[in-house]
């Protein structure tokens, strides 16, 4: 008997494969069943993965005939951000422009998940190459909100985020530039981590904006996540920007830990629907009744976050998009010479939002501006990092809204970059900074779509993360 995923899934999966309640293959065949119909009634997926898949669930019943260990995620379905290479199947990042491209290896993270035991069941929808808000930029048209018909699941691991959601997989990859797993996992009602920059290996992520790229995990309870997390972590000497740091047990977590929570109280001001509002005093109610402490505290240049973010990541997707030029590999459309070949390519393979990112981006790095942008925006995203840093020698955590609405209708803010961009007012400090953040399910609007809160953490202290997490499940079941 195939089981649902349900709460703590990967432990309910690996116990009932040892038990032999069922096989690794016939929970595949049950996921790639649902990714089938479900993920396509939602969009969810670009690729689906079948024949690794099956392949990947059999060597894990193998394993386990022959008494071997199969490894920590044995058996457990696993979704995939396009964005994240895996070699024998394309990787499209969303876009025209890269629809046929297939890498000819995996990522550092397909890797461990292969490692782990984990059955890579597809590569999901996301807004091109992660730039969006709401996965309605991807080329291969928007994903549906399973919480909400007609509504958005939110950006840009949209897919992932409706994977785990629509209970197709207990698991999924995203990538987080600017809260592209936490965002969508709030609108999708499952929880979302960016790790600490540096924690995950970029090895084989697509870049959009590589100082601020991480790769992170969603999962529908907080056990799953902090595996899922485990897994995927860990130094990787493919990735310059690679972390040595040693993370304590995650697997055992402090639920009566109390924790001193800021609240930067100036920027929490205005901008959140009314119902956001709500939900969040309810959840900073809850949180002191639970014994934990709520501090103001002040984050001066929180409020220039946005501005800065949408500088410097526009800046560095322009440089790291130009690789696409229709000569090393992806699309290329022929015209009668290289230059009108490039501008053909280029102007037929990226979608409305990628060129307006690289051409505000090549503006702000262009001669006249590079100063008055980029270098005034480099500043103040090191006196974001000095704002974090001082609050954390006050308080164990940071607790913001996830998003300042729920899930908006398909089409609402397409055609409003900016009031698509403030989407992500409350989750790009934790970029900027190169902290770990999370984003955890805290009840839903009137009709039904869920809501988020994020916490914020210092530095590779992703374990108070899943602690104040793991609380806030328990709150919720109580």
């Amino acid at each position: 008997m195939i089981p649902e995923y349900g709460q703590r899934a990967v432990k309910n999966i690996t116990d009932g494969l040892r038990r032999r309640k069922f096989s690794a293959v016939e929970l595949c065949r049950a996921a790639l069943s649902a990714s089938y119909d479900t993920g396509r009634k939602l969009n969810t997926f670009i690729t689906i993965t079948e024949d690794a898949a099956l392949s990947q669930a059999a060597d894990v019943d193998k394993k386990i005939a022959a008494g071997e260990e199969p490894g920590v995620l044995a058996g457990v379905p696993v979704a995939v951000k396009d964005n994240i290479c895996y070699h024998d199947y394309p990787t499209t990042c969303g876009s025209k422009i890269l629809e046929k491209f297939i890498p000819p290896y995996d990522a550092s993270c397909i890797g461990r998940l292969i490692d782990a035991g984990a059955v890579i069941i597809g590569k999901t929808n996301m807004d091109e190459f992660a730039m969006g808000s709401s996965n309605e930029t991807s080329y291969f048209g928007p994903v549906s909100n399973p919480c909400g018909e007609g509504y958005v699941p939110g950006g840009s691991s949209g897919g992932s985020a409706a994977a785990v959601a629509a209970g197709i997989v207990p698991l999924a990859l995203g990538s987080d530039t600017g809260g592209s797993v936490r965002q969508p996992a709030a609108l999708c009602g499952v929880y979302g981590l960016k790790p600490t920059y540096g924690t995950v290996s970029r090895y084989g992520l697509v870049a959009f904006a590589s100082s601020m790229d991480q790769i992170g995990p969603m999962a529908g309870s907080v056990d799953d996540l902090a595996m899922l997390f485990s897994v995927i972590g860990g130094y990787d000497e493919h990735d310059a920007t690679s972390a040595k740091h040693n993370y304590d047990d995650l697997a055992d977590l402090e639920t009566d830990r109390k924790f001193s929570i800021g609240l930067p109280e100036d920027f929490l001001r205005g901008g959140n629907d009314a119902e956001i509002a709500d939900l969040f005093e309810r959840a900073k109610t809850r949180l002191v009744d639970d014994g934990h402490r709520i501090v103001g505290i002040d984050l001066p240049h929180l409020g220039d976050a946005i501005a800065v973010y949408y500088v410097i990541a526009n800046a560095e997707a322009s440089s790291n998009l130009a690789r696409y030029d229709g000569v090393g590999y992806g699309l290329r459309i022929d015209d009668e010479d290289l230059t009108a070949m490039m501008r053909r390519t280029r102007s037929e393979g990226f979608g409305r939002e990628v060129k307006r990112r690289i051409l505000l981006g090549t503006h702000v790095l262009s001669a006249g501006y590079y100063d008055e942008y980029y270098n005034r925006a480099f500043a103040l995203r090191r006196l974001i990092r000095r704002d974090f840093e001082a609050a954390f020698d006050k308080v164990d955590l940071i607790m913001t809204p996830t998003t300042p609405t729920a899930a908006f209708k398909l089409g609402e803010k397409i055609h409003n970059p900016l009031e698509m961009y403030m989407s992500d007012i409350f989750t790009v400090p934790a970029n900027l900074a190169g902290i770990p953040a999370v984003s955890v399910p805290f009840g839903t609007v009137g009709d039904g779509r869920p809501v988020g809160v994020q916490f914020m953490a210092d530095r590779f202290d992703e374990k108070a993360l899943f602690n104040i997490s793991r609380r806030m499940e328990l709150m919720r079941e109580e």
